[in-house]
């Protein structure tokens, strides 16, 4: 897998790297609101054209000033000029590094100053309905790079009849037996081709967050709907942002 283009916010000075591809087999990723059912697992968004060169990647983030750089996919870390592109971002740009989502799958990692982190479920069984992979390794992970200092946020998605209420909670409780001040978002699920689960409600939104709040001091949500989710920069400046490569 590999980064496919990059983007650039001027007002706040972020790059970010976005990548194509993904460990996980999640049957309702967003990305299928733009691919259909029928995307292939694990590249649920169009294939790109064409992969980029790390010269020009390079290249690309000299031409603007940039204080932070982030990456995304699909899944970052399967991209395999992500570790020579953390250390050409800490290096030569002297600029923060973060992951602007990822599973989790590969925390810590060299020259990464902090990460968005997806906990997809607590149960096992749920965890592999949802992803297809085992739940330990991604907890422990978020452990590791928890002791190592990185900073860290946490995110889940709540998915009625999937990830329901009692899952969303538990992930809420192992972070506050982190720390109470790991940041927590709870993500209401955007219904995409293919899938029967339903968008949670209002008041499901706001019952999750109470719960969360037992655990957490920082806990937050978002309940978009899929045109909403199509134009995040309609309602987030962050999200206004140029194509550099």
């Amino acid at each position: 897998m590999a980064f496919h283009k990059i983007t650039y916010n001027e007002k706040y000075r972020f790059a970010t790297l976005h990548n194509y591809g993904c460990t996980f087999r999640c049957p309702t990723c967003s990305y299928k609101l733009r691919s259909g059912p029928d995307g292939m697992p694990g590249h649920v968004h169009p294939k790109p054209q064409r992969f980029l060169e790390r010269q020009e990647m390079e290249q690309a983030l000299r031409s603007v000033t940039v204080e932070k750089v982030f990456f995304m996919g699909g899944e970052p870390t399967v991209a395999a000029d992500l570790p020579e592109m953390l250390l050409f971002a800490k290096n030569a740009l002297g600029a923060k590094t973060s992951l602007g989502h990822t599973n989790g799958s590969k925390l810590p990692l060299p020259n990464l100053d902090g990460a968005n982190v997806g906990l997809k479920a607590w149960d096992e069984k749920v965890h592999l309905a949802h992803t297809g992979r085992p739940k330990q390794p991604i907890f422990d992970n978020f452990r590791a790079a928890f002791d190592a200092g990185m900073e860290l946020k946490a995110n889940i998605v709540f998915v009625p009849g999937l990830v329901d209420l009692d899952q969303v909670e538990a992930v809420a409780a192992w972070l506050g037996g982190l720390s109470r001040d790991l940041p927590f978002h709870i993500m209401g699920y955007i219904p995409v081709p293919g899938q029967s689960y339903p968008r949670p409600t209002v008041e499901q939104m706001s019952a999750a967050e109470t719960a969360c709040r037992k655990h957490l001091n920082t806990v937050a949500s978002s309940h978009l709907s899929s045109q909403e989710a199509l134009d995040l920069s309609a309602k987030d400046d962050r999200f206004v942002v140029r194509r550099i490569a």
